[in-house]
């Protein structure tokens, strides 16, 4: 689809989104949609989302009118009908693998199961009692050759019930989207604190004074978030954007929640300081604020010696650094990095808050800790107010790293589940996400369970995905619609895809965590989908019919937690923090988890302080054309590249071809500083060819955008196949916002 009209609005949010609401609203399934709306069911974007028992519209606070256009795009999707009966048997897999991501999401809900058998042209519907038959087969496999995969989408019961199930199978290899996005910031986090997670409640939010935000277009990924930004600005506190792409709605948002500053007033100021630093180069930045923090006499020495570990060796690591060094390596001027350290410093609570640009580098869980050093230093957290929060992408994704799926289990739950699995659980080895793709390419995988997600696509070089997936004798893909792995991601021998209901549809109740540790209880509900028009089952039946096949009745009664009430009580049981749980069909009390949000400065490390880490500069280099085998050519430029989501996309699922908020009026664009395509030779809407280190992509039209000079953006999934991209070794992170890349005619 190509949207003619491409200029770009002067603000985020405002009339275009109310004009998306409004087609929405007047749509055929507009009824329909409106009553999912305000189903009592968590939302089914961000973790920033809202619903639950308090309606669907209403966050954790109490507050109305929290719903954001990516719950109107996710609950539009998911209320399509159902694919045709016949249409797998009319579309070959050739066929398929033409789709585009938005084509594919569009086909409409899956409401049968189906199989694709190596060697044949088409997929095939089967009955449920053959995919048990082909799963148990497919599971009873020495435990180090089978594994998991799964996103946010799913509920905590799933999810417990996915690691239980793994791991009563011995296996430990229980990969999670997380690992492609947010593993820096639980690996950091803990490193410094003792935990993974935000130490900022939604309520400590809203007493901040000040709020960092590095690496996240909010406005577009976390609308929920940019209430919260609007009303800090209204009660005179300051929003600092670390970000080297300006997104306009970082600058200006008109949220339909305050519909007189949206509509009379063109929207509400956002940020009071915007900085473009090098991507890759946030360490840097950040060592640059510590420093002048110091020479501005704005550290809080008292703090650091009564609450951390370490702080010594941070501050005299900022001391040392030269400015030059800072400087050059970050792209941002003395000045301005003084300003920012002046601004935090003198704001009495402070909150700390990123997203990917940060996660997604080769140096991420050092940008995390870089972060967490500055709050530190000072005293900005364990107090009302102030700390740091990452930003999440699924709307339970957090939940499925406390559920246990992951292969850094914490030792209690360790503990826990050895004695309800009656054996010892062993973590020793494990695949995340980016190891699975290798153990696959080098053929150490037989099965694949994915619970939801989109893995072929989801990982940088499709072409090395696609051939590791391959390598795998069975996939199993669990999911509403269809995606683009369902038609590239194929195995060896069986690949199956089998239709489950969505969160809002389950025949029982499930629950959900945000991103700021509030657990949300989800009301049962009803799939359009029903008689004879489909097949569906839950993801706690699939579950755990699988499990009662390959495992039988002992130690686990497994047919029995198909009730989720008891999946409930193990989960009290096991999971730290998570006690309520077990009550909470009887009390409906939805909760904040237990031991992660501070309003003091005493963490869960063996001494009760927060450890500092020294954080070493990223050493940044570009290469040459040579080096991504160009011959060296006037007319290219060689670029740094940042992919990412558009306006209209959540995660690999699209839904709008066009960025209205970039101006770009398709997916096969690339967006360049002016200065870059003048000194190119290029000029803007001029098609080009676009080369990484492992592809290379042709006719990609040219855009001028804000973006820093020597960097450019293009949309993922479609830019995956251009690199290899660098690993981040201490979480095996990929880093997807720093990708070398040739710009060429």
């Amino acid at each position: 689809m190509t949207n003619n009209n491409t200029s770009s609005p002067n603000s985020g949010g405002g009339l275009p989104i109310i004009q998306y609401w409004v087609e929405q609203t007047l749509s055929p399934q507009g009824i329909d949609l409106w009553k999912t709306l305000n189903h009592k069911s968590a939302c089914l974007s961000c973790a920033w989302g809202t619903g639950g028992q308090q309606g669907g519209f209403v966050n954790e606070a109490g507050e109305y009118l929290q719903r954001c256009a990516k719950s109107v795009e996710a609950i539009a999707a998911e209320l399509q009908p159902p694919i045709e009966s016949n249409f797998f048997e009319q579309f070959s897999i050739e066929e398929l693998q033409k789709l585009n991501s938005q084509q594919c999401d569009r086909l409409g809900r899956l409401s049968y199961p189906l199989l694709y058998q190596a060697g044949n042209s088409h997929y095939q519907r089967i009955t449920w009692p053959q995919v048990y038959e082909i799963a148990e087969q497919a599971l009873k496999k020495q435990g180090d050759r089978i594994a998991s995969y799964s996103s946010g989408r799913s509920s905590n019961e799933a999810a417990f019930l996915l690691q239980l199930l793994f791991r009563a199978l011995d296996s430990n290899n229980l990969a999670d989207c997380s690992d492609l996005c947010h593993a820096p910031s639980t690996v950091g986090l803990k490193s410094v604190f003792g935990t993974g997670t935000s130490i900022v409640s939604l309520e400590s939010l809203k007493h901040a004074e000040c709020v960092v935000l590095i690496g996240s277009n909010a406005p577009a990924n976390h609308p929920r978030l940019m209430n919260e930004l609007i009303k800090l600005r209204e009660r005179g506190g300051k929003i600092i954007i670390i970000n080297p792409q300006i997104e306009v709605g970082l600058v200006k948002f008109a949220s339909p929640a305050f519909p007189i500053k949206s509509l009379l007033k063109g929207g509400s100021d956002i940020s009071t300081l915007y900085l473009q630093p090098i991507p890759g180069s946030d360490t840097a930045l950040l060592i640059g604020v510590q420093k002048s923090l110091i020479e501005q006499n704005l550290v809080d020495y008292n703090y650091l010696e009564k609450h951390t570990e370490n702080w010594s060796e941070i501050i005299k690591t900022a001391q040392e650094i030269p400015w030059e060094t800072i400087i050059k390596t970050c792209g941002i001027s003395q000045e301005e990095i003084e300003e920012t350290a002046y601004m935090i410093g003198k704001s009495e609570a402070v909150v700390f808050a990123w997203a990917m640009g940060i996660t997604q580098q080769s140096n991420g869980v050092e940008n995390v800790r870089s972060i967490a050093n500055t709050a530190l230093m000072t005293g900005n957290a364990g107090k009302l107010g102030a700390g740091v929060m990452p930003i999440r992408g699924h709307s339970n994704v957090q939940g499925f790293g406390s559920m246990g799926v992951t292969i850094k289990l914490k030792e209690e739950i360790k503990q826990a589940l050895s004695i309800l699995l009656e054996k010892p659980i062993d973590t020793s080895k494990g695949y995340h996400t980016r190891a699975l793709i290798d153990a696959a390419e080098a053929g150490k995988i037989d099965s694949l369970f994915c619970l939801g997600g989109n893995l072929y696509a989801a990982n940088p070089d499709l072409n090395a995905a696609k051939f590791a997936l391959s390598r795998i004798e069975t996939v199993f893909y669990v999911a509403t619609k269809p995606n683009l792995g369902h038609f590239h991601g194929l195995a060896a021998k069986n690949t199956l895809i089998l239709p489950v209901f969505n969160r809002f549809e389950n025949p029982h109740p499930t629950t959900t965590e945000s991103g700021n540790n509030f657990v949300r209880l989800n009301d049962t509900g009803k799939s359009h989908i029903s008689g004879d028009r489909g097949e569906l089952i839950s993801e706690v039946e699939l579950i755990t019919e699988i499990a009662h096949l390959c495992l039988g009745e002992k130690p686990i009664n497994w047919r029995k937690l198909q009730d989720t009430k008891y999946v409930r009580e193990l989960i009290g049981q096991t999971i730290p923090g998570y006690e309520k749980i077990s009550n909470l069909d009887k009390t409906k009390e939805e909760f904040t988890i237990s031991g992660r949000i501070f309003t003091e400065p005493t963490f869960p490390t063996p001494t009760g302080k927060a450890n500092m880490w020294v954080t070493p500069l990223p050493l940044l280099s570009l290469p040459s054309q040579t080096d991504l085998g160009l011959v060296e050519n006037s007319s290219g430029i060689v670029l740094i590249l940042g992919t990412g989501r558009s306006y209209g996309q959540h995660n690999t699922v699209v839904y709008r071809e066009y960025d209205k908020y970039r101006g770009m009026p398709h997916r096969h664009c690339i967006l360049m500083n002016r200065t870059d395509v003048k000194k190119a030779g290029f000029s803007e809407h001029q098609k080009v060819k676009v080369k990484g280190n492992a592809g290379q992509l042709n006719d990609i039209e040219i855009i001028c955008g804000d973006t820093r000079e020597g960097t450019a953006f293009m949309f993922y999934p479609e830019a995956n196949v251009l690199f290899h991209a660098q690993i981040d070794e201490l979480s095996g992170t990929p880093a997807y916002k720093r990708v070398p890349i040739c710009v060429f005619i």
